[in-house]
């Protein structure tokens, strides 16, 4: 990693420490592993979950005479992320081979690449707030490199009492690393800038950004300096697979290293494991350096190259990105930033939300009702937009049916619950969509609009209670509790506005 200093120190993300301020400097090391149906250099199934050792082919195990060779989607699919990250992509890219010794690595190298990457420098832009005046910090964190490189397998420990297992199912599978330049100062940025990347890679389709599956993780680097002067010695926190433990060792390690400084000790580079039980990193052994691993070209594969027309392709079938969909977004649907950013974080949120649109609902009251209601729904219980129980059709009804008149929007909740309890299952699985404003009807939640029965009821109120009259001849603003006394009267189903009309015209109240 390219360590150049970007940004201008900003006290407010400064950490205080007991002989004054420090700032810290983090940069990301992300492992994506590319959506594809084979590995990076041989026919063996990604189908996660498999057996042990069931996705395994000779070149995987590294047989005698097998030789690798490139898996064209894979390359589709690096360049589509670097497209995406507005990223340089290289015409040309060498792989290399990098050497080391792990049980898991049955070759005794990994096929990576090294000083000639298939991507080049890039950015992303992640958001921050909104702060108390509801205004976001945009703020943009430089690309350093994506290269290709082939998994290892995975060591089990706990299999048996005296002997370590190797599953090579991984072994082979293609990895995107993306490797960030060291321009965050602070763990929210890096949340951010985690959570910004699993996104767009999401949308794009290139990675499934299943990280408890490991399908995507961080190596974080993480160092600590006086602000204003140079970089101070990196430590590596390896294979994080959480947003939030990420941010949990980022404010450790931070801690940990201005505690050694302060008591006049010196940082060691090495890398670090994050035990999330303990909320604490351990060493894990000394960082390498390149020189550690003898890099060289791969004598097995040709240079990598391809020509502008196969960008071209690329880019052209680019699906919109969130930070094109959130501008789309907030300038032709009118919705608020906020508003914007919630629904573009996920592409299978953003696209529910725009099926909604489709079916009728207009924006702001979609935006409104799925980020207020239901969305609190799905998150209380588990769900995702795909896996819960309404479809953007049955939520676009229960919308219209508040915008028509024929509910409240007290009873629009009331009947989000019945439907919740009716439907339970996600609705991709139900073979008949309900029907919901027959379903409505069916419970009785009808709104009263026949301006006869709810006069009737503001007579009865009023006719009731001659000293709260008194009270709002006196002071007119106290005229709601009329309105809520027929609201219960009519078991909510009165349409409030016809209710407060009433009461106001009957009280002889002026507007």
């Amino acid at each position: 990693m390219t360590l150049v200093d970007v940004r201008t120190p900003d006290p407010k993300r400064f950490i205080p420490g007991a002989t004054g301020d420090w700032e810290v400097i983090i940069g990301l090391e992300v492992h994506a592993q590319v959506l594809s149906n084979s590995k990076l250099f041989s026919g063996a199934s990604t189908e996660f979950g498999k057996a042990p050792n069931a996705n395994v082919s000779l070149v995987d195990a590294a047989m005698p005479g097998m030789l690798p060779v490139i898996n064209e989607e894979c390359v589709r699919q690096a360049v589509r992320t670097g497209l995406g990250l507005k990223a340089q992509i290289n015409h040309r890219s060498i792989f290399d081979r990098k050497n080391y010794f792990y049980p898991d690595l049955p070759q005794g190298y990994q096929i990576s690449q090294y000083k000639d990457p298939i991507v080049g420098e890039g950015k992303i832009v992640i958001s921050l707030g909104p702060d108390r005046q509801g205004n976001f910090e945009d703020i943009e964190i430089g690309i350093e490199r994506l290269h290709l490189e082939q998994d290892a397998g995975k060591s089990m420990h706990d299999q048996h009492p005296t002997m370590s297992y190797v599953d090579l199912n991984r072994s082979g599978v293609a990895l995107m690393e993306i490797v960030s330049k060291p321009d965050m100062r602070s763990s929210d940025e890096a949340k951010a800038y985690m959570t910004k990347l699993r996104s767009i890679v999401r949308y794009l389709g290139t990675c499934d950004g299943n990280m408890d599956e490991g399908s995507m993780r961080a190596d974080v680097n993480v160092s600590v300096r006086r602000p204003g002067e140079g970089f101070g010695t990196r430590c590596e926190i390896k294979n994080v697979n959480s947003i939030r433990f990420m941010g949990q060792a980022i404010e450790y390690e931070a801690r940990r290293q201005i505690g050694i400084l302060e008591d006049g000790g010196s940082i060691d580079q090495e890398t670090r494991l994050f035990d999330p039980g303990k909320g604490e990193t351990r060493s894990m052994r000394s960082k390498e350096d390149a020189h550690d691993y003898r890099y060289f070209p791969d004598p097995d594969l040709l240079p990598l190259e391809f020509d502008n027309e196969f960008v071209g392709k690329l880019l052209a079938d680019l699906p919109e990105l969130p930070d094109d969909k959130k501008i789309r977004f907030v300038k032709d649907l009118g919705l608020s930033v906020y508003d914007a950013s919630v629904l573009v974080s996920e592409k299978e949120t953003a696209d529910y939300f725009e099926e909604m649109i489709a079916k009728g609902a207009t924006p702001k009251t979609a935006a409104n009702w799925l980020i207020n209601e239901y969305f609190g729904r799905l998150n209380s219980s588990g769900k995702t937009v795909q896996t819960g129980p309404f479809s953007p059709s049955a939520n676009s009804t229960i919308i219209s049916m508040v915008s028509d008149g024929t509910i409240s929007s007290k009873m629009a909740k009331d009947l989000a619950d019945a439907l919740w309890i009716e439907i339970s299952v996600p609705y991709s699985e139900v073979a008949t969509e309900i029907d919901v404003r027959q379903f409505a009807e069916s419970r009785g939640m009808k709104q009263v609009t026949d301006t006869g029965a709810i006069e009737k009821a503001v007579d009865e109120i009023i006719a009731a209670n001659p000293d709260q009259v008194a009270k709002v001849l006196a002071k007119p603003t106290l005229a709601g509790w009329f309105v809520g006394q027929v609201m219960k009267a009519t078991g909510g189903k009165a349409n409030p506005q016809a209710v407060q009309a009433l009461v106001k015209a009957k009280l002889g109240i002026e507007d």
